[in-house]
């Protein structure tokens, strides 16, 4: 999978700006606040049609510009692939070859990226929701279903906490009206749950192979699905619905007092485990960072299994903050296997003896120099 070239109009702080990319290896270089993140970001929502920094489109809609509109020319295994996408205040519309597409689902995974930030180091030792975001963007690349599950399960989620509250408010509740709720997030819960756990199977076989490699067989990385209701993954989906069900039945009064939903994929979480001491409280800041690395070089693999080609690297600024081993485990990885495009605001941070037949792009203010 090869990104061509990226056009972009009233994107951010651009005007307008395409960036062509024959290498295998880009290098954006500018100072901060000069747009570099943009253009990896860009890559990014044409991938999700969403952006990794903000939960509203509007924000990537320049200043005074009524719409931005994003294009990539992609290259695959089976022949070109045009990708459009255009946000308004209104919403986004998506075109895949000049053909629209009805959902934005049908147009998830017609590119594959694996973006590695700064932030992202905090998947290890941040919150949970960094993690079930981590979960959701990854899943939702392959398996564009998961996404369509998952936005449903937050529609009846937030319509049974409403109930909840209004239940506490009169101090009564609808019996009936809340075990249709009940029937559908647990549906909904279960289908998320599985996919989840059959991710993490396979994610597990990548990252501990990677993980051994790097520590030069020292350490054995392991991933935990930690679901917010403990269930055995190989009960068969009609014993989880009951045992789901009479979950929330014995947590009504709670949840009733506190107006939310206590159990559900929205409160699931990871743990990671290296020679089975948790890394989260007992790992080093080496062996977190160690662990993040194995994880984003273990979704590159793991996106290649799944589709067939492997997907565009996006390092937005990272290789900084890794010392010279884990930033040569990195580069040696994808310097023959995917393009990449990196940002950075100089040269001397980069192995550049390392990098072969790299571009370098220059940004300042929103344009390319």
């Amino acid at each position: 999978m090869h990104l061509k070239k990226l056009a972009l109009r009233d994107y951010r702080n651009y005007e307008s700006v395409e960036l062509a990319t024959e290498g295998a290896v880009n290098i954006i270089i500018g100072p901060n606040a000069q747009g570099k993140t943009n253009l990896l970001e860009a890559i990014f929502v044409l991938a999700l049609t969403k952006s990794h920094r903000t939960h509203q489109d509007k924000e990537l809609i320049r200043f005074g510009a009524e719409r931005t509109m994003l294009r990539g020319e992609i290259e695959k295994k089976y022949g070109p692939c045009t990708l459009d996408l255009t946000f308004t205040n209104q919403g986004k519309k998506a075109k895949i070859n000049g053909l629209d597409q009805k959902r934005l689902s049908d147009f998830i995974g017609a590119l594959n990226v694996v973006m590695f930030a700064p932030e992202d180091l905090n998947i290890v030792k941040g919150s949970p929701s960094i993690r079930r975001q981590f979960l959701n963007m990854e899943i939702g690349q392959v398996q564009p279903s998961y996404l369509y599950d998952l936005s449903q399960y937050q529609k009846v989620l937030a319509q049974r906490n409403n109930m909840l509250k209004t239940s506490f408010r009169e101090s009564k509740v609808n019996e009936t009206l809340l075990e249709v709720w009940n029937e559908q997030l647990v549906t909904l819960s279960i289908k998320i749950m599985k996919k989840r756990q059959n991710f993490i199977h396979k994610l597990q076989k990548w990252a501990e192979s990677i993980h051994m490699g790097i520590t030069n067989g020292t350490e054995t990385l392991e991933i935990g699905y930690v679901p917010s209701f403990a269930y055995d993954g190989s009960v068969e989906e009609s014993v989880l619905f009951e045992q789901f069900m009479i979950k929330l039945s014995q947590a009504k009064d709670q949840e009733m007092r506190r107006g939310t939903t206590l159990y559900g994929p929205h409160k699931d979480d990871l743990a990671f485990s290296i020679n089975k001491k948790d890394v989260q409280t007992f790992g080093s800041q080496g062996q977190q960072r160690t662990t993040a690395l194995s994880l984003k070089l273990a979704e590159i693999e793991f996106i290649q299994e799944e589709v067939g080609e492997y997907p565009i690297l996006l390092l937005d600024d990272v290789l900084s903050e890794l010392d010279t081993y884990r930033q040569t485990q990195l580069l040696e990885t994808f310097q023959t296997k995917v393009q990449t495009f990196i940002t950075t605001t100089g040269t001397e941070s980069l192995q550049m003896n390392r990098l072969k037949n790299a571009s370098i792009f220059h940004v300042r203010n929103g344009q390319l120099v």
